[in-house]
Parts: structure tokens; C-alpha cells; sequence
């Protein structure tokens, strides 16, 4: 029998990643489990082999040999109780700072628990015996090897990172039933590096460059003035919305750009985009991020967040530190590339016209004329999406709850923000449902006259009848469970404008265009209030998702990927569609 790499892929990818990451020294058990990954390592002469009968002394040899040679170790065992014995070298390992990666085999958690013979359940380790518990499942699919990939360079990383120790990677094998060694080359694997302050960094790499921000909190004049040095002298732009925090010269709102169902411009030639900042409600920007060639995350926390699928190198420092260290020694581009996203975002807006009376629509009236200095929150996720489409003045703030993403709590987050300063005007836009279910926030007495809120009241989770939602086909049957409609009131004139005027508000209301513009001045007036303001606004799903749609077909490619979509499903029909995505992209 001729012997090679298993097929197993999961394992190809393992035993690339540690050659990729110079990780060579292994210190083998005999089992079942595990026998094909270390068949295919036997055959391999760049890995350096020793074998060990019992796993305890495997994993005190695995100490010793990597205090001695200064490099890290890799121990693998089979399953049932043979993981176990690793636990009394792994915590030496641990309080010794050893970079020993323990590669654990099993038949799979699913298992676990079921009294199958040898199954253990892997899931929680002591937390002195490892930094880091991770399970690698069986690649069946593309997505399961990018993530294989991810989650294996995060172990092999975390080995040397803050000091150093012990990582333990539980891997399902399907050994048992594999024959099959006929893989003579390992597959090419994408190899995250991760960067501190005391490395070496890398080369910037020719092409075109961007920056992709985040939710972020605000800057400061030091971080705002490093990445505006470095956006002239790389001739790069921020890519932001309305939750990045970044009031910069090279700011670009993508949203308008980004959304367009027709137009394909999406990022396909931007050779490096550097991520910063945290979660982002911007959909439409983020999602065209997956085609550029390779992504740079700058972070403190120094964690691998592959959020566009295309990682390679983590900086974990003050976005500062990097944004400076790339900038030294250059001269800003004569003719730089924000002009032409400025241009072409300006004459997007431009095209916007006949919106019906919508969350949109309200933005495209007022974006622009909110209060200078002021600060405005947006409820998920209409919210955040109406408003992103459209530029606020420099001078004002905005945020909105999309770390933990849901519509529970956005109006208390508003006003805890509100009594920071109580001479700064806060407004906020919220939709029904996010509203109703935070309601019991506008009774705090804290309140101040320094809030202001809007309420889209459209009687439902209208976000599920958009037609770009795929409850959406469902119609009126959606609005008993899935848009939750009829809550609270169902759209009453009454309810609101009772509850707030008791509460000190001052209550205005519109359901059109021309009644909304005739009282709107009362939201954007710079000027402070007695009471604080409650607007209510009567919309409806129909419009709000022929608002959307409009500013989704405002320009279109000659040949867009959208039409090519189309042209495929009609003659080959819908099961071709997420091949045709991925060959096209």
C-alpha cells in the first residue's frame, strides 16, 4: 500500500497550517482516532516524530522538549480516556506558559453523551489546563474548510500570544472507515499572521487601498489625524456608516453605493481593505467586501475576526500605531480616489425622487438639517438602514445598538446617553416594535428636555414585509406571528399621545408628506425645548418597501451580476443560483 496524506480534509488542512506556521515537532500516542493524521505526519519527513505509549507522559515529554528547543509542540492522542491523562502535563503547560497544541480525535460531538463506546464529551476543559478549547469539525463543504482554516491558525496563534501556552483542538476524524492515503500534496491553506508592536510588520502591498469602519467609539484628535495621514498618502478611503464614529476628510457613506441591486461596482478591484472598528448594521457595504483580494483586522484586543472571509493578518495595537507606521516617510497622492467616491455616491443621492411617505423618505427630508453638534440613535434595523442611505452633518453624532443586534433596548441606550450632557440635544429614531419593546424607558424620571423622539409607527415589524426580505412572499399571512402586527394599539392616534403628553412629552404627530413637513421643525430646531418631544409618524409597509426598492434601482451597470442572476435562473431555474454567486463574485 502506497501511503501519502489522508483525504480527510480537515486533516490536509491541519498538517498545512502547522508547516505553514513552522509548528514541525510531534509526539504521538497510538489509537484509532487519530491514526490516520499520524500516518499522514509519519509520512511527511518535515515533521519531527517521537512516540509515547501513555498520554500523561506524552504530554510532560511535550513540556520538556518545548522548554528545551524554545518551539512549540504538538501531542495528539485518540479518544475515551486517553484525552484525559493530557490534563496534568497540559496544566504544566499552562502555568509554565508552554506552547503545547494538544490535537484530541473523536467520532464527533454529536455523539457525546449518546453511551457510545469511547465518546466523551470535549466541550469544557478545567480553565488551567488550556487558553483556548476548539473544535474542528469534518469538512463536508466549502464553508466548513474556511472555517477549519480560521479556527486552526487561531489555535496555532494562540500558542505564542501574551506569554504563550497550552491549546487544545478536539478534531472529529472519520478514520475509522478511511482507506484512503492517496493525497501526495497538501492543499494551499490561507495563513493568518498576527502582528504586535514589537514585530516586524510586513510591507505594504501595491494596489488600491480602504478602510472599513466598524461600529467604533469616537475618535480622538490623534487617531482621527492618523488615518486622515494615511488616507492622503495611500490614496485610500474609510468606508463608514452611521455607527463608525469617523468624522474624517476621507469618509465615504457606502450605503447608497453598496445597495444597488443593478450596479456592480462592490469593492472587486480593492487589493487590501484593513477592517477596524466593531459589528456593523451597514449590510449593504459589508457584504461587498467579500471580493476584495486580503483583509487586515487592527485591533487591541488582537483577535481573529474574519468577518469578510479573507484574513490575513491581525495588528494587535492602537489603530494609531498602524495607521502612523504605514504613513511615515510618504507624501500625499496628487490625485486621490475620494473624489471619485464622492462624485459617485453625490450623484446616486441625486437620483433619489417620488418616495412615498417612509422611514426613508423622512431621512431624505431631514438627514442634513439635523441640529449642529447634536447626536441622533437609530433603532435596528430600518432604522439604521433609511438613515444610512443619507450623509448627517459632520458635526453630529450617531450610534445604534448593533453589538448585541437586537431591538430590546435602543430607546434606554438613548437616553443613558442623553444624560451625559444635558445642554446636547439627543434624537432618536425608532421603529414600533424596537420602541414598544423598550417602552418603559420613557418613564424614567432622569429624562431631561434635551430628547427627542420619533416613533415610525407602521403597526408591525415591517422590516418581514419588505420585498427584500423572504418572509416578504408570504403577504398578509405574515402579520399574525412573523411581523408581529396589531401590537400596541395597532397604529392608535391615542395611545402614544396620551402615555407621552403624561410623561412631560410634548406630543406631535403626522401620516403624510405635507403634515410631516409642517411640524418637522419642531424635531430639527437647534434650539432647546421646555419639555422633551415625542413624534409620532404613521407610515405603512407598502411604502416603506417601495421606498427601498427605489433607492436599490437608482443606476445600473450595462451587464450587471444582477442581470446575469436573472438570465440564469430563467433558463436553469433557482438551484443554480448560489453556484452561479460564487463563479461570478
Amino acid at each position: 500500500m502506497e501511503i501519502h496524506y489522508t483525504n480527510e480534509k480537515n486533516l490536509q488542512i491541519i498538517m498545512a497550517l502547522l508547516k505553514a506556521h513552522g509548528v514541525r515537532k510531534i509526539i504521538t500516542s497510538p489509537g484509532s482516532t487519530n491514526h490516520t493524521l499520524v500516518a499522514s505526519m509519519q509520512n511527511d519527513p518535515w515533521f519531527e516524530m517521537y512516540s509515547s505509549v501513555d498520554e500523561r507522559s506524552a504530554a510532560y515529554m511535550a513540556c520538556g522538549l518545548s522548554a528545551e528547543s524554545g518551539e512549540p509542540v504538538v501531542i495528539t492522542c485518540t479518544e475515551a480516556t486517553a484525552s484525559r491523562n493530557y490534563m496534568p502535563g497540559l496544566t504544566e503547560a499552562y502555568y509554565r506558559k508552554l506552547p503545547i497544541l494538544a490535537i484530541a480525535t473523536t467520532h464527533g460531538h454529536r455523539l457525546a453523551g449518546q453511551l457510545k463506546s469511547q465518546i466523551l464529551d470535549h466541550s469544557a476543559l478545567p480553565v488551567d489546563v488550556a487558553k483556548k478549547n476548539i473544535f474542528i469539525p469534518i469538512c463536508q463543504t466549502e464553508a466548513d474548510c474556511k472555517y477549519t482554516e480560521l479556527k486552526v491558525n487561531e489555535a496555532i496563534l494562540e500558542l505564542t500570544r501574551h506569554g504563550g501556552g497550552p491549546v487544545y483542538l478536539n478534531v472529529e476524524t472519520n478514520a475509522i472507515n478511511s482507506r484512503d492515503y492517496s493525497c501526495t500534496q497538501l492543499p494551499k491553506v490561507k495563513t493568518i499572521m498576527r502582528y504586535t508592536c514589537d514585530s516586524s510588520l510586513p510591507d505594504f502591498p501595491d494596489g488600491k487601498i480602504g478602510i472599513y469602519i466598524g461600529s467604533h467609539k469616537c475618535f480622538n484628535e490623534k487617531e482621527l489625524s492618523a488615518i486622515d495621514t494615511f488616507c492622503a498618502v495611500n490614496n485610500a478611503v474609510a468606508f463608514c456608516d452611521h455607527t463608525s464614529g469617523y468624522k474624517g476628510r476621507f469618509r465615504v457613506d457606502y450605503s447608497i453605493i453598496g445597495g444597488q441591486e443593478e450596479f456592480n461596482d462592490r469593492f472587486t478591484d480593492w487589493d487590501l481593505m484593513i477592517h477596524i472598528g466593531e459589528v456593523s448594521g451597514d449590510y449593504y457595504s459589508s457584504s461587498s467586501c467579500g471580493s476584495v483580494k486580503a483583509v487586515w483586522r487592527v485591533s487591541e484586543d488582537g483577535e481573529l475576526r474574519d468577518t469578510f472571509g479573507k484574513l490575513t493578518a491581525v495588528f494587535e495595537m492602537k489603530e494609531s500605531t498602524f495607521f502612523s507606521h504605514y504613513s511615515s516617510g510618504k507624501k500625499p497622492v496628487e490625485r486621490h480616489v475620494i473624489e471619485h467616491y464622492r462624485a459617485m455616491c453625490d450623484e446616486t443621492r441625486n437620483r433619489i425622487s417620488d418616495l412615498p411617505f417612509s422611514n426613508i423618505w423622512i431621512a431624505s427630508q431631514i438627514a442634513s438639517r439635523l441640529p449642529q453638534n447634536s447626536e441622533i440613535h437609530f433603532s435596528i434595523l430600518s432604522s439604521l438602514r433609511s438613515w444610512n442611505l443619507f450623509e448627517l452633518p459632520e458635526s453630529v453624532q450617531s450610534n445604534s445598538n448593533v453589538g448585541g443586534f437586537g431591538i430590546d433596548g435602543g430607546v434606554s441606550s438613548f437616553i443613558g446617553a442623553s444624560l451625559a450632557n444635558r445642554k446636547k440635544l439627543y434624537l432618536g429614531v425608532f421603529g414600533d416594535l424596537a420602541f414598544f419593546y423598550d417602552l418603559n424607558a420613557i418613564g424614567n424620571h432622569h429624562i431631561g428636555n434635551n430628547i427627542r423622539i420619533m416613533l415610525i409607527n407602521n403597526g408591525k415589524g415591517a422590516e418581514f414585509r419588505l420585498y427584500q426580505h423572504p418572509a416578504s412572499r408570504l403577504g398578509d399571512y405574515a402579520d399574525a406571528h412573523i411581523t408581529a402586527g396589531g401590537h400596541f394599539g395597532y397604529k392608535s392616534h391615542s395611545l402614544m399621545k396620551g402615555m407621552a403628553e403624561s410623561l412631560g412629552f410634548e406630543y406631535i404627530s403626522a401620516s403624510g408628506k405635507d403634515e410631516f413637513m409642517q411640524i418637522c421643525e419642531k424635531f430639527i430646531s437647534p434650539e432647546m425645548s421646555i419639555r422633551p418631544l415625542f413624534f409620532e409618524v404613521f407610515t405603512n409597509d407598502t411604502d416603506e418597501s417601495e421606498a427601498l426598492y427605489k433607492c436599490r434601482h437608482l443606476v445600473k451597470s450595462p451587464f450587471s451580476i444582477h442581470d446575469m442572476k436573472k438570465v440564469v435562473k430563467s433558463l436553469m431555474g433557482a438551484k443554480v443560483v448560489d453556484t452561479v454567486k460564487r463563479v461570478i463574485k
